[in-house]
């Protein structure tokens, strides 16, 4: 089965993930996940150290987004054929069952294994979530 990719949507996918955790982690939760991280507040040390390290770690996370868009693409196209559903609604069905299958089991270790405090988990896990519901839905919508 070819399966069809429409390689702009995917583009634009890791375009508004990268736009979504810069909200995210920024002005939305970015004082209380640093807290939780145990960063305390930003020095201007801390700031400098962080700024270092950003064109690396947002160059990975962006083919990270790359990847989760044109992975949940497929998932789409799977979920449109055998589920009999299309538009917004597969875009979020594909979107939440991604997350509750792959993301959700895989970052509650984070919790139960490295001692991280469940709001951290709400906050991390949530952008995810939120990240793949818009994907679906831009996938979806993009055909």
């Amino acid at each position: 089965m070819d399966v069809p990719v429409n390689y702009l949507a995917v583009l634009a996918c890791a375009l508004v993930a990268m736009a979504l955790g810069f909200l995210w982690y920024g002005p939305l939760f970015g004082k209380k996940w640093s807290q939780l991280m145990g960063w305390g507040e930003m020095t201007p040390e801390k700031t400098a150290e962080m700024q270092k390290k950003a064109r690396p770690a947002y160059a990975a996370s962006f083919v990270g987004s790359l990847i989760m868009a044109f992975v949940l693409s497929h998932a789409l196209v799977f979920a449109s054929t055998y589920l009999n559903t299309s538009g917004i609604s597969a875009g979020l069905q594909t979107g939440f069952w991604n997350w509750l299958g792959f993301v959700v089991p895989v970052t509650v270790g984070s919790v139960l294994w490295d001692g991280k405090p469940w709001k951290l988990w709400f906050i991390n896990a949530g952008y995810y979530l939120v990240m793949l519901l818009i994907m679906g839905v831009i996938l979806a919508l993009w055909v």
